[in-house]
């Protein structure tokens, strides 16, 4: 019955190839859009890891953490150096990195830190930074980037770079008298670090020597930020590692409570968590609509079947003379069905792995990074349930085949 399914089908591939090309596409949208989803988690929960609490100035934990992790948006306020180090020199503090925001280089974010930050600052399963070439900054203009301003740009070390006033990705103003050289590349890590240039925190200060108010006033030279004191003032925010995790929640009271300005203190992963149930309406939406195309491909399959039912109730009829039972005429398309399900499933598959490794450039350009791994257990499930439905869309004509009579069929009109 199976090869005689088969053969049926390739006696039909006109009107079938149409509806197997729509149910694989189906297939590589429903799955495409659930490997996105759990690559997307993936990345977004890698971002960073091994920080206790976040502090910054007071604001939403969301915000705070827009800012100072994923470099979107701006800090409200910044917090007062001093404060950051009465904090950072408590006893429950294991280690310390100040962040520093507010300026660009053709789009990409420039954070003023200290050396700290390539040495304490892990992300996914507490990965530390490595440089792919070059070291971490060692005189006051050097500046290290991430992997994917090196490769947008073509930079390399020793190339200079010239830093802009604010983080849009067109500045009027840049800081053109104090160039920076690059003096080390970080490897690819699928964070926000990639899209991100690292200079000292003295260099944030040297660079907006003469500025008051957002406003240049004059320009400085090299020598002239040299013979300054380029002590922070301020910072936008810091990461800490703290000694035991237990105190962590005692330690963010510390903060929330600090009594010389409003400060708060964030757990990453609460706030990550809060950030991503956000999204969690468009990520049901988009499951939603790919169910749908998929829905619509199990009914044109439906369609196609019902509408050819009747053309094949004399080959149904001379089946049944050659000694069919109406059990096996039911198999007979329920076996049909399987073979444009099953087909149609195993095509989409292919066809995700073929866009994945198409678009993995692409993609990793932006943060997320497609590994050709076998199917999740969920994405084994969509395809159990999509095979499912469409064994069960099989069972509508074949039942009301097997209903069909003899008499029924031999008396069909040519």
């Amino acid at each position: 019955m199976f090869k005689l399914a088969l053969q049926s089908l390739i006696n039909r591939k006109n009107v079938l190839i149409l509806i197997y090309i729509s149910l694989s596409l189906s297939v590589l949208l429903f799955l495409g859009v659930q490997r996105t989803r759990e690559i997307s988690r993936t990345s977004f929960s890698r971002t960073i890891s091994g920080t206790d609490l976040i502090i910054g100035a007071r604001t939403g934990q969301i915000n705070l953490i827009l800012y100072s992790v994923f470099h979107m948006g701006n800090a409200v306020n910044n917090i007062s150096y001093n404060s950051y180090l009465e904090l950072a020199g408590r006893e429950e503090v294991a280690w310390s990195v100040p962040l520093s925001l507010g300026d660009s280089h053709k789009g990409f974010r420039v954070v003023g830190t200290t050396d700290d930050y390539f040495r304490f600052f892990t992300y996914g399963k507490k990965h530390p930074l490595t440089f792919d070439n070059g070291a971490e900054f060692q005189d006051l203009f050097d500046v290290v980037i991430g992997s994917a301003v090196a490769e947008e740009l073509n930079y390399k070390v020793d190339d200079s770079v010239i830093i802009n006033h604010g983080a849009g990705k067109v500045s009027l103003s840049s800081h053109d008298t104090l160039p920076f050289r690059i003096s080390g590349i970080l490897e690819p890590t699928g964070t926000p670090v990639d899209k991100s240039l690292f200079i000292s925190l003295e260099g944030i200060s040297a660079i907006h020597i003469g500025w008051e108010r957002g406003m240049e006033t004059r320009k400085v030279t090299r020598e002239q930020a040299l013979a300054v004191d380029l002590s922070p003032q301020s910072i936008t925010s810091a990461y800490i590692g703290l000694k035991n995790r237990r105190t962590a929640f005692s330690f963010q009271r510390i903060v929330n409570n600090y009594p010389d300005e409003p400060l708060m203190a964030i757990l990453p992963g609460a706030a990550l968590y809060e950030l991503w149930s956000l999204m969690g309406i468009a990520e049901k939406a988009l499951t939603f609509i790919s169910g749908a195309v998929v829905l619509i491909g199990l009914i044109s399959l439906l369609s196609a079947q019902m509408a050819v039912l009747n053309q094949r109730r004399r080959e149904m009829a001379l089946l049944r003379s050659l000694g069919a039972t109406p059990i096996r005429l039911f198999y007979f398309l329920f076996i049909e069905s399987f073979i444009m399900t099953a087909a149609g499933c195993l095509s989409g598959v292919f066809l995700l792995y073929a866009v994945q490794i198409a678009v993995s450039k692409i993609f990793s350009s932006s943060g997320l990074y497609l590994d050709l791994t076998l199917p999740s257990p969920s994405e084994w499930i969509l395809l159990i349930i999509t095979l499912a439905a469409g064994l069960l869309t099989g069972l509508i004509p074949a039942i009301m085949t097997y209903r069909k009579s003899l008499t029924d069929g031999m008396s069909v009109r040519s």
